[in-house]
């Protein structure tokens, strides 16, 4: 019985050492992520607070989403006028440590739940078809799409960015896409 006791320690034990990680603080979540873990955090930092403050002043007037990759805020979706797009930008800028701002908010109706879900439904196909592609790691680039345009974010090489924007051209359902990287080289 001792014997199984101390067998199950050493297995709970082995487990626990391989979900540690390794590398101190700086370093990065995954292995090939560009990001480190405290940008990681700061990113999804960003877009919680971002979407609370936009919601918290424009409950029924706006339809706002941030979605942020190192640091960087893109800003996205449809509000009643010019004031509330330059209102809901510096709200954005505000929040440390955002270090630039891709403000893609259009003065227009809110889109309606079905254009909601076809974007969701083009943004899966366009990580699908990433899956597939040998030119660049699909985990450097995050997708975003909103009525047909897909944004895509990330660090990456000119050609990785030619490769994944190639790729999402192409993807049924896709108006338009727009590169909003952080080059490498």
């Amino acid at each position: 019985m001792r014997n199984v006791w101390i067998l199950s320690l050493l297995m709970v034990a082995g487990m626990l050492a391989g979900c540690a990680q390794t590398g101190g603080a700086g370093s990065a979540i995954q292995p090939g992520e560009r990001r480190t873990q405290g940008t990681v955090l700061d990113d999804q930092n960003i877009e919680s607070k971002a979407q609370q403050r936009i919601a918290e002043k424009y409950k029924f007037n706006a339809q706002a989403h941030v979605t942020c990759f190192n640091r960087y805020a893109l800003i996205t979706g449809q509000v009643a006028n010019d004031a509330a797009k330059i209102d809901i930008e510096r709200m954005v800028g505000s929040i440390p440590p955002v270090k630039g701002i891709a403000n893609e908010l259009e003065v227009a109706g809110v889109s309606s739940s079905g254009a909601r879900s076809s974007d969701s439904g083009v943004t899966g196909d366009v990580q699908r078809r990433f899956l597939s592609s040998k030119a660049f790691n699909r985990d450097h680039i995050k997708v975003f799409t909103e009525n047909g345009v897909v944004y895509l974010m990330g660090i990456v090489n000119h050609a990785e960015a030619d490769a994944a924007s190639e790729i999402a051209s192409t993807t049924a359902g896709v108006q338009k896409v727009v590169r909003v990287f952080e080059y490498m080289d």
